[in-house]
């Protein structure tokens, strides 16, 4: 309340407007009309009509009066939604946009990547709680439990698309569910299937019951929920020795009963009681908060929850102690969304911020060390936070692209195919794709035909070249003084035997007619220049980045690429492919070439079963990051967006990574002898 008497203080006895029709609006007006002139209120989907005693008015109708402000009352996530409708037409009639925090919504908002003077408890603060009081009570959503999507009004859109799936196609669905809960909880606290009877009642709805969508919604939502695990395990550990009650007090419009199978999906077991607001017919703000006083029955009582005004002042001003705890959307909001806020206007992108949120902010103690500096300490949280969503959003085009052509022959390349047709496999169904066993260094070994394949670049003594590339071992006596060329005889010779060992692995693979869609990671095309030579069907590549040259032999070929040096110039991929590389590998070594049985012949491994320990738990981040996606989007489909998948990756170098050993992996690179530390590349 301090924040918003400075803003309107700065605008005393002028014309302002107020966006935005929800309980909130309805609280404040008394005040904002006490210093302000208000002129109407404003809404994304109405523009007449009258609510709390004002007007609805238009944008163009806020213009023609001159306000000099329009004061938004809504969530972060909906402010920049607004921000991104109005802002430009508020710049342009110089009409101040400005949230009730205080944030002026037509000025970018730099990212930070530290919580700096941000304050809050601690772990030992929330401990000290269970020996100062007999009642202790929780606030449920975004305290103990919260969601994998970024808002609560996402899970109104969800609902709608699968709505749309099953053919009822609601205009403005989320809109008029979100106004029917408010006009209601004027007067009380309603439940889901009361909301919708009026929702069905109000604007006329046909083909479907309240109780078919509260039971829709419910389903929905308990599917998108999970435990702020340190938040819970702490409280369960503190109850095992604590002999007072502890209370769940939530606004909602769910039943008791459906609460208890939240909690019970969440392992959450350590409470007394359940205050569901809705079965009570009053919220915190009205009075839900006597109840639990009346429940204490005048012994020392505390509620724990993260909204200012419902959980803080509510309980203070019901004579009960309060103490914060932050949101996963406060933490993003203080950090200004790590640049993410322009997309927020997308359900899918809003998806992958919550995800990502659900991760790194599900502890609400990030408050233990002195500099406030937001670290990832865990190779599992790396793989789930930085490079989840674009290897998820490659694999999900990969499948699009093989869907589009029909293509029956699915090769996913060794080693970098290794966890991408684990996912592959997890998105169609089935295991029909072949991890394909080869490496640069095993199809030059047998493609090599002739002249024109002599001349690769290597960074290295001819020795070592000999070696690398053709499988031919020589020693420095051997070499002195000598080209490539004067080995040409032995590299055809070579070649000929490696490509006959080659093509017995080939044959046991169950080749079909057609096309093989040829998965290679980052290339311009070696492997698939060579094995073109080997395989009788087509290779069509299809790749993560391909990296153009110039040179013919290798443009000709036939791939497309998800990115392509040329596409984007400020491109993050560009610089932070050779950061994924190490990790999309496989447990076993490099393949160098086939024996006379087309069984493979491994390099010899170098990395340690610590390293090895650790890009499995990047991968399992991954795979989850991915599997948990899946589940969200179910079908309703999927919108891809590199740019924001490149936000995420560019976080490796704005966060702290503590993790050594994923600091330390390699990017050996033996055929061009170059090997790099992923801490070096960061």
């Amino acid at each position: 309340m301090t924040k918003l008497l400075e803003i309107l203080n700065r605008y005393r006895g002028r014309k302002i407007a107020v966006y935005g029709l929800s309980l909130e609006t309805e609280n404040i007006l008394p005040r904002v009309d006490s210093i302000c002139d208000v002129v109407g209120l404003l809404a994304s989907y109405r523009e007449d009509g009258e609510i709390y005693g004002k007007r609805i008015i238009p944008f163009s109708e806020a213009v023609k009066q001159h306000v000099a402000l329009i004061l938004v009352v809504a969530r972060p996530g909906s402010c920049r939604t607004i921000a991104k409708k109005i802002g430009a037409d508020c710049v342009e009639h110089q009409i101040d946009l400005v949230d009730i925090r205080g944030k002026n919504l037509c000025e970018s908002q730099e990212a930070v990547y530290s919580l700096g003077d941000m304050s809050g408890m601690t772990r030992q603060e929330l401990a000290d709680l269970f020996g100062r009081y007999a009642v202790i009570s929780f606030d449920l959503f975004d305290t103990l439990i919260m969601r994998y999507t970024l808002f609560p009004t996402d899970v109104l859109e969800i609902v709608a698309k699968k709505l749309e799936k099953r053919g009822i196609v609601i205009s403005d669905f989320s809109a008029k569910r979100q106004t029917c809960e408010r006009q209601l909880s004027r007067t009380g606290s309603p439940a889901l299937e009361t909301i919708y009877a009026s929702m069905l009642n109000q604007y006329g709805i046909e083909n479907i019951s309240a109780k078919e969508l509260a039971e829709l919604e419910w389903e929905t939502d308990y599917d998108l929920v999970l435990p702020r695990q340190e938040l819970c395990d702490l409280v369960s550990e503190c109850s095992a020795h604590y002999s007072g009650e502890i209370y769940i007090t939530s606004d909602t419009w769910y039943s008791k009963e459906q609460l208890k199978k939240m909690l019970a999906k969440c392992g959450i077991s350590f409470y007394t009681d359940i205050l569901a607001s809705c079965e009570f017919d009053t919220g915190k703000k009205q009075n839900l908060f006597s109840e639990l006083k009346r429940r204490a029955g005048g012994r020392k009582c505390v509620h724990i929850g993260d909204n200012a005004a419902a959980d803080i002042e509510s309980a203070i001003r019901n004579g009960i102690s309060a103490c914060k705890i932050h949101s996963a959307e406060e933490f993003l909001e203080r950090t200004a969304y790590f640049g993410m806020e322009g997309y927020l206007t997308r359900l899918s992108c809003r998806i992958k911020i919550g995800l990502f949120a659900a991760k790194l902010w599900n502890s609400p103690f990030q408050f233990e060390s002195e500099n406030r500096t937001i670290e990832v300490n865990r190779a599992y949280e790396i793989g789930y936070l930085a490079f989840g969503p674009m290897i998820a959003d490659f694999v999900i085009w990969f499948q699009e692209q093989v869907k589009s052509e029909g293509w029956n022959n699915i090769w996913f390349c060794a080693r970098d195919g290794y966890l991408l047709k684990k996912m592959y496999d997890t998105l169609v169904g089935n295991e029909n794709s072949t991890y394909f066993l080869t490496s640069r260094t095993a199809a030059i070994r047998a493609g090599v035909r002739g002249e024109q394949d002599l001349y690769l670049h290597y960074s290295g003594e001819l020795g070592r070249q000999l070696w690398m590339q053709f499988g031919i071992q020589m020693d420095a006596s051997q070499t002195k003084n000598k080209s490539l060329q004067d080995f040409k005889r032995e590299i055809l010779e070579r070649g000929a035997v490696c490509r006959r060992n080659y093509l017995q692995y080939i044959g046991s693979l169950n080749i079909q007619a057609g096309d093989i869609a040829f998965f290679d990671f980052v290339s311009k095309g070696t492997s698939q220049m060579f094995l073109t030579q080997l395989v009788e069907n087509h290779l069509k590549g299809i790749y993560f980045f391909q990296v153009r040259t110039g040179v013919p032999r290798f443009e000709d070929l036939d791939i497309i690429s998800f990115y392509s040096d040329g596409e984007n110039e400020k491109s993050v991929l560009l610089e932070d492919f050779f950061v994924l590389e190490p990790i999309l590998t496989s447990p076993d070594p490099s393949v160098l070439e086939f024996d006379q049985n087309g069984q493979p012949v491994y390099e010899v491994e170098t990395r340690d079963e610590k390293e090895r320990l650790c890009i499995q738990r990047v991968q399992d981040g991954v795979f989850d990051y991915f599997k948990t996606l899946l589940d969200i989007q179910n079908g309703l489909g999927h919108q891809i967006d590199k740019q924001l998948d490149e936000v995420f990756l560019s976080l490796i170098h704005k966060l702290k990574i503590t993790d050594e050993t994923f600091l330390g992996l390699k990017n050996d690179n033996a055929l061009m002898n170059r090997s790099t530390t992923i801490g070096d590349l960061l």
